[in-house]
């Protein structure tokens, strides 16, 4: 029996024991090192979220040891140091998910638990410089902001980038990523510690976006933006249509603040491209996993919980006081 997180209603969290994992046909029996939370998971456990089914073990972030493989793997596997791609049935494009895209934690059980079985084409080497902690830090987030830059919105050299909401994990991977592409960076946040801590990592400045008026006050403060990468939709998306330069992108993966409504002549005659964006695919992984060694980037870690105060580290994530990643490290 192994210790794992499990949701067994809305707002029902405990850690219980469950049985060992086993290695399928062309899966691998990871030990979790570490995993980390993110947004859709409190989604999950708040009962936000499509295609929920209890009992679950959400995480869909996760690194550590292969400890055994099933038929038809390398037996070299095993012992191998891995991360794993939470993203599930990509399909053959790269322009968008096929219909049996899926994200790890559900409905596969997730990385909150000690061990788990996944398949191993979801696996790849942890990259050399990152720690335990820092690794499991990486997968979800860093996937999701290096296609919302590269693969999405072309991001070059020199450009001009506004991140909002600075302090989340997807946020905090584009400020270090843009940073190493060359790109001069600004963001914005209701928290001047966060901008300042952000400034730390490479951003040139920020805007507080409780301030109706912030568009104006950043256009004073520099020019109009390349790229404009967003999470919040939400009431202030207008704002981030007048911080844009003319030909400009906005690329965006959530709507936590809701739905926007659009100024549609604003955005036409501004020849403005408004582009969508979820998790990527596995040329994506590649690509981040590549580019990450290559800069050695290392994910901002807010905290970390040992599993046993999961209930914290979601309590902490649902309040929205941290900066980066929270990460929680299992025991067997």
């Amino acid at each position: 029996m192994m210790h794992a997180v499990q949701l067994t209603g809305i707002n029902q969290l405990a850690v219980v024991a469950v049985s060992d994992p086993q290695p399928g046909p062309g899966e691998a029996v990871v030990l979790i090192k570490a995993a980390a939370l993110n947004h859709r998971d409190v989604w999950i456990k708040s009962g936000q979220y499509a295609g929920l089914k209890w009992p679950c073990i959400p995480g869909s972030d996760g690194a550590g040891e292969v400890s055994a493989v099933g038929e038809g793997v390398d037996p070299s596997w095993q012992g191998r140091e891995v991360i794993i791609n939470p993203s599930f049935g990509w399909g053959e494009g790269e322009r968008a998910q096929g219909p049996e895209f899926s994200i790890l934690g559900l409905p596969r059980e997730g990385t909150l638990a000690a061990a788990m079985a996944v398949p191993i084409s979801q696996l790849s080497p942890k990259p050399a410089h990152l720690s335990w902690e820092e690794a499991g830090a990486l997968p979800l987030a860093g996937l999701t902001a290096y296609r919302a830059l590269f693969s999405r919105a072309k991001l070059q050299a020199g450009e001009r980038v506004l991140i909002s909401g600075i302090g989340g994990g997807v946020a905090l991977f584009a400020l270090q990523f843009a940073v190493a592409a060359g790109a001069e960076v600004w963001v914005t946040s209701s928290s001047p510690g966060k901008i300042a801590r952000a400034v730390a990592l490479g951003a040139k400045g920020g805007f507080d976006y409780s301030d109706p008026n912030w568009a104006a006050t950043a256009l004073k403060r520099t020019a109009a933006f390349d790229v404009v990468v967003d999470s919040a939709g939400g009431a202030g998306f207008g704002n981030l249509v007048d911080a844009t330069v003319s030909g400009g992108r906005i690329v965006f993966y959530g709507a936590t603040r809701g739905e926007a409504t659009l100024p549609l002549r604003k955005l036409f005659w501004r020849q403005i491209s408004l582009l969508g964006t979820t998790m990527g695919s596995p040329a994506d992984w590649a690509a981040m996993n590549a580019f990450v060694t290559e800069h050695r980037i290392k994910p901002v870690v807010s905290a970390v919980f040992p599993i046993d105060r999961a209930a914290e580290a979601f309590a902490l994530m649902e309040r929205g006081e941290q900066f980066g990643k929270i990460v929680i490290v299992p025991k067997g």
